[in-house]
């Protein structure tokens, strides 16, 4: 059962503490990568029979395979996906930056070009559930930021496909390519390269702990999103809170995985007393019951705050990758929230919303890193390039000031390499 506290008492309990869930793959996933810079594909098809239990004979996945899958979608769902990824790109499409060009004094021209990635490799997880919302998240604003090719890699089902909804999707997002791979290896050959699978510029989406250990080591050969821990949801709610739709709601997100956090704070202890009897309720109809039972008695809790404030400024603390504001007036108190993945706003708008459907993305960030990260967005996408021009007239202005500085610094070649220009230009 969730366990309430009065937070008055308990200041210092450690929300969301991530410090018993780390076991150490480190090593394994080193052995992984270095096996398939070492041997490629033959690696690729070494750990699909070892981890996925299935043996191929070929690693992309063919148009006739996609066609397929999307064929065998029901019509009802494939319009719910389409719609779902015309809100996505609403939504995104927002976030597109133009560069700018400003031009000064003396002929002088500076700019900033925002510049597409050339490839980018996209992880869809397939492990105890698969994430079609996962491939339009990280795919459409990938699209919209003009990236030139979108690798997709996913592990096969035991019969040697990838689920069709998945595949379904990423028709819908746009998927160039697309590979029977996941796990470690599938962020090392994206990575570095296999005969079959292409290396790329950046690596994104979620996986399990091997998955983001990989994204850990091949930072700095690629660029990666981030690297996400388990699901986390907080809700603020008051005394007026529906406690069925509370209970839904942190429910929803333990029903992730055993190290979810599901975490109540509310101003009524009438309201943690219905809300913990609720969970109870509910989670005796769930499928996934056993998963989200470990969640919510491990890593779940309720905690009766003061008053609303108070509760804000715990979760500011806290950082919540999803945090939903269950009260009246939501508007007001949204200012008050500094550090959140995603906040959902009054009581009819669940955290589902976002993972699938409202727009905004779902990829976000967990463990408290909401402080300084931000979701994924047309940004995670692009590079910007600055520029510079300087007509010989600017030049004679700023060159002796530009040779100080950097005499200053003790880099006398960078003073020259415009004292040398100044002496060309006094003649």
């Amino acid at each position: 059962m969730i366990p309430i506290f009065e937070y008055e008492k308990n200041k210092n309990i450690a929300v969301f503490d991530r410090t018993e869930d780390a076991f150490d793959v480190s090593e394994s996933v080193t052995n992984i990568i270095n096996q398939v810079k070492k041997d490629g594909d033959d690696a690729l098809f070494y750990y699909c029979e070892k981890f996925d239990k299935v043996k191929l004979t070929a690693l992309e996945v063919t148009k006739e395979e996609i066609d397929e899958a999307f064929d065998a979608v029901e019509d009802s769902v494939i319009d719910i996906f389409k719609e779902a990824a015309e809100n996505i790109r609403f939504f995104h499409q927002n976030q597109i930056r133009e560069g700018f060009e400003v031009k000064k004094e003396d002929g002088i021209v500076l700019g900033q070009r925002v510049l597409p990635l050339e490839k980018v490799g996209v992880y869809v997880p397939g492990g105890t559930a698969s994430y079609p919302s996962t491939v339009l998240m990280n795919i459409i604003p990938a699209k919209l930021a003009g990236v030139k090719e979108i690798i997709m890699v996913s592990p096969p089902k035991a019969d040697g496909k990838i689920k069709a909804e998945i595949l379904a999707a990423a028709k819908i997002a746009g998927a160039d390519r697309i590979f029977k791979v996941g796990g470690a290896q599938a962020v090392a050959a994206l990575a570095y390269g296999t005969q079959s699978v292409p290396c790329v510029d950046k690596i994104v989406g979620p996986g399990n702990a091997f998955v983001a250990e990989a994204k850990r080591q091949v930072f700095g050969r690629v660029a990666i999103d981030m690297i996400a821990g388990p699901s986390e949801i907080l809700v603020i709610a008051d005394e007026k809170s529906n406690p069925v739709f509370v209970a839904a709601d942190l429910l929803s997100q333990a029903e992730h995985d055993k190290f979810a956090s599901p975490v109540l704070v509310t101003n009524s202890m009438d309201l943690a007393l219905r809300v913990q009897q609720e969970i109870e309720n509910q989670l005796s109809e769930l499928p996934r019951e056993d998963i989200a039972r470990v969640s919510v008695d491990t890593r779940g809790c309720i905690l009766v705050s003061k008053n609303i404030e108070e509760a804000v400024a715990l979760s500011n603390r806290i950082a919540p990758e999803h945090l939903e504001l269950c009260v009246d007036n939501p508007f007001e108190i949204l200012p008050l929230v500094k550090a959140a993945g995603s906040v959902f706003l009054g009581r009819y708008c669940p955290e589902a919303l976002g993972d699938y459907f409202a727009g905004p993305n779902h990829t976000l960030p967990t463990s408290g890193t909401a402080r300084f990260s931000s979701p994924l967005s047309v940004d995670d996408f692009v590079v910007r390039s600055a520029y510079s021009y300087y007509t010989p007239e600017a030049l004679l202005k700023a060159g002796d000031k530009i040779a100080v500085f950097a005499n200053r610094e003790g880099l006398d070649a960078h003073a020259n390499s415009v004292l040398v220009r100044l002496k060309e230009l006094k003649k």
